[in-house]
């Protein structure tokens, strides 16, 4: 598939995704944009699992933050209006973020940010929109992330303490993944009908690995799907 193709397929997605907003917003009386900041204060967690929901828009997840959990968000539909759960068992908590409606029209911005010492299982889950994830800084344990039409680009680049497995599934439209050259990788990238374009990395039977890292005691385990569109692996 050539630049046309990809071109095409992106932009299949991207319409797909304005289809989904639009349709939700059908006899929805919407207001002006509303904003929110949540926090959430360090405690003795030693590891959390945060698990993201947002039905569809654009979404920004990132390390840096001072507190565990740092959040701004945007919307004009009270049904997006962002809930922040949390629970604690001491040494591990578990974080919740999502609508407090149970279905999401108009425009959402999410820009959420955790802190970078403590250990995290991430999960993502987004129907429509557009992702940015800044999570090479962040002390990961996994990541899994499902959407179901638009872009994802997910950015790994760090120095990571430990391994970790990555699964990352699309439905419909173009995924970017940025990863890490100075440590192991082991990669499988499948795409439905759109291409899996990688750079920087080996094949090796069924996978992608980083050549000359094999043996590191730290790896990133990746396993990347997508239904229609394409899917870039880039270790740099």
């Amino acid at each position: 598939m050539g630049k046309t193709g990809a071109a095409m397929l992106k932009r299949i997605s991207l319409t797909l995704g304005i289809i989904v907003l639009a349709g939700c917003a059908n006899n929805v009386r919407l207001g002006p944009m509303e904003h929110e900041s949540k926090a959430l204060d360090l405690d003795k967690s030693e590891m959390t699992r945060a698990e993201i929901k947002i039905g569809a828009g654009e979404l920004r997840l990132s390390g840096g933050a001072s507190k565990l959990m740092e959040g701004d968000f945007d919307y004009n539909d009270p049904g997006s209006k962002p809930q922040v759960d949390y629970h604690s068992t001491g040494v591990r908590s578990d974080i919740e973020v999502h609508p407090s409606g149970t279905a999401q029209h108009g425009e959402s911005k999410w820009d959420v940010r955790f802190n970078d010492s403590v250990g995290m299982d991430l999960v993502v889950k987004m129907g429509a929109g557009e992702a940015h994830l800044n999570l090479g800084g962040l002390n990961l344990r996994s990541v899994a992330f499902d959407i179901g039409a638009g872009e994802v680009d997910a950015d790994f680049r760090g120095h990571p303490k430990r391994s970790y497995d990555v699964r990352i599934n699309g439905g419909v439209g173009q995924a970017t993944i940025h990863l890490p050259k100075s440590v192991g990788i082991s990669a499988t990238a499948v795409g439905g009908i759109g291409e899996v374009n990688v750079s920087g990395l080996e094949k090796r039977n069924d996978r992608w690995i980083n050549p000359g890292h094999e043996n590191d005691p730290v790896n990133i385990r990746l396993d990347v799907k997508g239904g229609v569109g394409q899917i870039d692996l880039v270790a740099e």
